[in-house]
């Protein structure tokens, strides 16, 4: 799935289509890789998925990103509009 992260937000949530992209927005700050951490888990707790099964698969020091969701037990209601 193609991602448009936005770190440092004041919650997070699925925003909106952004360039081809589902916008994401994270309150952890891009430091150390919490952003992208918090990413994943976000994902796997809207997949209903364990955390290993949300994984990050490119982006990981750029804005845009791929995560693939593993074994994903529903689609959550929140991505629907999206798709």
């Amino acid at each position: 799935m193609a991602l448009y992260l936005q770190p440092r937000a004041c919650r997070d949530e699925v925003v909106a289509l952004f360039d081809g992209r589902l916008k994401v927005r994270i309150k952890a700050p891009p430091v150390n890789g919490k952003a992208n951490q918090a990413l994943t888990h976000y994902f796997a707790k809207l997949f209903g998925v364990a955390k290993r099964d949300a994984t990050l698969l490119a982006g990981e020091t750029d804005r845009r990103k791929k995560i693939r969701i593993k074994s994903a037990s529903k689609f959550p209601p929140e991505l629907k509009a999206f798709l």
